[in-house]
């Protein structure tokens, strides 16, 4: 069996904590990844935004990312990316009549890729197309209103339209199914809830100072401090302020001695990052 997973906008090797760097692509990376240990050949397409990286490079046991042209090799807003779609979908139809190819089925992330996957199945690829999301233009836009932000209206008609050619879609959450039937009226039965798996030889438990020692929290914790921990993009979206404005109010409500007992600590990356350097 052998799948074309589309990842346009962002590589599943770039380097993460970036604008579009991210959970999408680690979910990208360790399925593809997954996969390909079980002896499924998975080929992940996205677009090359710089020459010099290698148009092809593998990263694990028959998954590889293939890098195609489309629109200028640098890094543009995802948002514009639609005009370069069809030069998208006809690198991906050059790869596989070049190697004589004959992909199972096509796995899209993110709405740029769906439309890509029609693309494809419109030029005679017979084939079932399964779509995951990630996030919905929908939701964004409820989070951003009173922050100044709207979502691109040419995504929210796109995402209307995903929903209903594709075959299949997946939804990381019950929550997240709801939302595609509640704003885009999605077949609900089409959509299979299906959880991000967790690499356990990455994520296991550690002992708490050790664990501690790695936050490296500025506040020295001892053994009794609460810790809070944010980990994602310094993002207007993600609600990091809400979480600062909040904190003091959590603090008021504690017993008097805990106040000096709470540190708050935030990883992540800058929201305005675009690096799209692959790992070493």
């Amino acid at each position: 069996m052998r799948i074309a997973m589309l990842s346009v906008h962002t590589c599943p090797l770039a380097t993460l904590g970036g604008k579009d760097t991210g959970g999408m692509n680690v979910y990208v990376r360790e399925m593809a990844r997954e996969l390909g240990r079980r002896g499924i050949a998975v080929d992940v397409f996205t677009r090359s935004q710089d020459p010099h990286i290698p148009r092809v490079r593998w990263f694990g046991e028959n998954a590889r990312a293939i890098h195609l042209p489309a629109g200028p090799e640098q890094p543009l807003d995802k948002n514009n990316l639609w005009r370069f779609l069809p030069d998208f979908a006809a690198g991906v139809r050059r790869v596989a009549a070049e190697e004589g190819l004959h992909y199972d089925l096509i796995h899209s992330h993110y709405w740029l890729s769906a439309l890509v996957a029609r693309l494809l199945r419109d030029g005679e690829w017979n084939v079932p197309i399964v779509h995951m999301f990630h996030t919905l233009a929908a939701m964004k836009d409820a989070a951003g209103q009173g922050r100044g932000y709207r979502e691109d209206r040419h995504r929210l008609q796109a995402e209307r339209e995903v929903v209903q050619f594709v075959d299949a879609i997946v939804a990381a959450t019950p929550l997240d199914r709801e939302q595609m039937i509640s704003h885009y009226q999605a077949p609900s039965e089409r959509i299979a809830v299906i959880p991000p798996g967790v690499n356990l030889d990455l994520f296991r438990p550690i002992p708490l100072a050790e664990a501690r020692a790695r936050v490296g929290t500025p506040c020295e914790p001892c053994e009794d401090t609460h810790v809070l921990l944010y980990v994602g993009r310094m993002d207007p979206l993600k609600g990091v302020d809400d979480l600062l404005r909040a904190l003091p109010y959590v603090v008021q409500d504690l017993p008097g001695d805990w106040s000096c007992k709470i540190c708050l600590a935030l990883i992540g990356g800058d929201a305005a990052s675009s690096d799209e350097s692959l790992l070493r």
